[in-house]
């Protein structure tokens, strides 16, 4: 017996009702679940309240942050497990394959948010901080994305949090975008690798969204402002989860970002990095 899912039926991922069932496998009862990385704020953080209303057995949350993560598990209305965890460091890996074997669950959504931005001019970025977010954007969310995919069967979704930072290569933000560059590259390749298993797998590529990610992004001489256009984590969410059972390889919120991805494609890169380059070296002064 399949999950409901809170889409379409016409979509190639709908599944017969909106509510979540046990799947029997002779005796054996499966535990239906959700994993999100970075769930101690930001967007893993609204994932969790908006998939609470989608009947699973548990929400798996994964952050450092253990004090956030009960907080908001008090807030919840599903069981939730809190999973402790530093993504940087590899041991989380075993860690987190003991738990899968003992509990052999079916996950449901797994949730790629956890993720690091750094900006400023090449040579104000330390090799510390240029490996921090290549381990953490790239190499853990390849990680926890293969750990989990055996354990996730017909109509799960993979949702892989990219940037719209990703679409074109962009001065000052150069490893941060590469990085997104990276998760966008991945995604819609792995989504055709699982199309025969009915996994869905969609980058989701945002503009500015109103979260802490500001507070902890920068160097010692930039910090990004919020300002321009800013868009709440609560409705890129929201569209983010209508159109992953949709199918979607990609999902952008917001005209601004539409537009942004469409010249991406047919406008001439260069020409794209010239502008990026003057805009962010105002930015950077």
């Amino acid at each position: 017996m399949l999950f409901g899912q809170n889409c379409n039926r016409n979509s190639a991922y709908a599944e017969p009702s909106k509510t979540f069932r046990f799947i029997k496998k002779g005796m054996v009862i499966f535990m239906n679940i959700s994993v999100i990385t970075g769930a101690s704020s930001g967007l893993g953080r609204e994932f969790a309240v908006q998939l609470d209303g989608y009947g699973l057995d548990e929400l798996w949350l994964i952050a450092r942050r253990e004090d956030r993560l009960n907080e908001l598990k008090e807030k919840l209305n599903t069981k939730v497990r809190i999973i402790t965890i530093d993504l940087f460091n590899d041991s989380w890996r075993a860690e987190l394959k003991i738990i899968l074997e003992q509990e052999k669950p079916v996950v449901r959504y797994l949730i790629n948010s956890a993720g690091i931005g750094i900006y400023g001019r090449y040579d104000e970025i330390s090799e510390a901080d240029n490996d921090k977010m290549i381990d953490l954007n790239i190499k853990a969310l390849v990680a926890m994305t293969v750990i989990i995919l055996p354990y996730m069967n017909k109509g799960s979704h993979i949702l892989e949090i990219a940037s719209c930072a990703g679409f074109v290569p962009v001065p000052f933000e150069n490893v941060y975008a590469a990085t997104k560059a990276f998760v966008i590259s991945y995604s819609r390749a792995l989504k055709y690798e699982l199309n025969s298993k009915g996994i869905s797998v969609t980058a989701i590529c945002p503009g500015k969204i109103d979260t802490e990610f500001f507070e902890h992004t920068g160097n010692a001489k930039h910090k990004p402002e919020k300002k321009g256009y800013i868009v709440s984590a609560k409705a890129v969410v929201r569209h983010t989860l209508k159109t992953a059972c949709r199918g979607k390889q990609t999902t952008v919120y917001g005209m601004p970002i539409k537009l942004y991805q469409y010249i991406g494609k047919f406008l001439s890169h260069d020409l794209i990095i010239k502008f990026m380059t003057k805009f962010n070296r105002e930015i950077m002064k």
